[in-house]
């Protein structure tokens, strides 16, 4: 049950004396060490870098998805869409009826949109899609691919500067896991892609920041962009914003720091005049 506004405030006052905050805290740090479970993601502190984020995690705990754990996750994906999949896949299905034939998918996991939307929606014959990855999952994509991929359209890289070249950048839900920004990469490439469609964008509406997040099976340094240093970036290297819409059921919920949790995600479409 949710609290109501006034028990609310008391709370983050209590919070406030110094010494019950460091009890809290060292409490529920503790429960971060320990968190295993796959039904919830749990966050901690707020930093300045990637660096500082990473540098904060416990040296018992594994570290980013290159890993074999994290490389077996979200099979069940591959078989399902979700609310949030369907701005996507209308932007997806206009793009390849418009003529767009190639996708790089910037930390797609094995896959996961590639096998899940194709049950929704027509993709072109000529359809290469591209998944960019750490080894570990590539790997795994790859092994996975060569009983699921029947068409073979799947290919898998560790290079994000394949990107280059094509028509469709996508990112469901990976962008903030990137130790560099989106606009970087992008102004790296000497042909970047026409078209981006990203899902699952952890946006505050004024600062950029990072924290930790723990998924149970590895922690992650977890970037958080403000919304001008996003928008900005992006219409810098030529991109317009086409769409955008929120995910209200993803939330960032940083104990300690209301100030800079998020209570929902968004996403976009944005395309670039070749």
């Amino acid at each position: 049950m949710d609290i109501n506004p006034v028990n609310r405030s008391a709370m983050i006052n209590i919070e406030s004396i110094p010494f019950v905050r460091r009890m809290l805290e060292a409490r529920y740090e503790r429960r971060f060490r320990a968190h295993v479970s796959l039904m919830e993601n749990l966050y901690r502190g707020v930093y300045s870098s990637f660096s500082e984020a990473a540098a904060s995690i416990p040296t018992t705990r594994p570290m980013g998805y290159d890993n074999s754990t994290s490389a077996e996750l979200y099979r069940d994906r591959t078989r399902r869409v979700f609310l949030y999949d369907y701005p996507m896949m209308l932007w997806l299905s206009r793009l390849f009826s418009a003529g767009s034939t190639s996708v790089f998918d910037l930390g797609g996991h094995i896959g996961i949109a590639y096998y899940a939307y194709q049950r929704c929606i027509d993709y072109p014959d000529t359809l290469r899609w591209q998944v960019s990855d750490v080894p570990g999952v590539n790997a795994a994509g790859m092994a996975w691919a060569g009983t699921h991929d029947s068409h073979n359209r799947l290919t898998f890289t560790a290079n994000p500067a394949d990107a280059d070249g094509t028509d469709i950048l996508f990112a469901a839900g990976s962008l903030q896991y990137l130790d560099y920004t989106l606009a970087d990469l992008l102004g790296s490439l000497r042909n970047p892609p026409t078209h981006l469609l990203l899902n699952s964008v952890p946006i505050h509406m004024s600062t950029s920041y990072f924290t930790v997040q723990n998924m149970g099976v590895t922690c992650c340094p977890y970037r958080i962009t403000s919304e001008r240093e996003f928008m900005d970036g992006l219409k810098a290297l030529g991109y317009r914003l086409q769409d955008r819409w929120e995910n209200p059921d993803r939330r960032c919920l940083i104990p300690f720091h209301p100030a800079h949790s998020l209570d929902r995600y968004y996403g976009f479409h944005f395309s670039r005049e070749a």
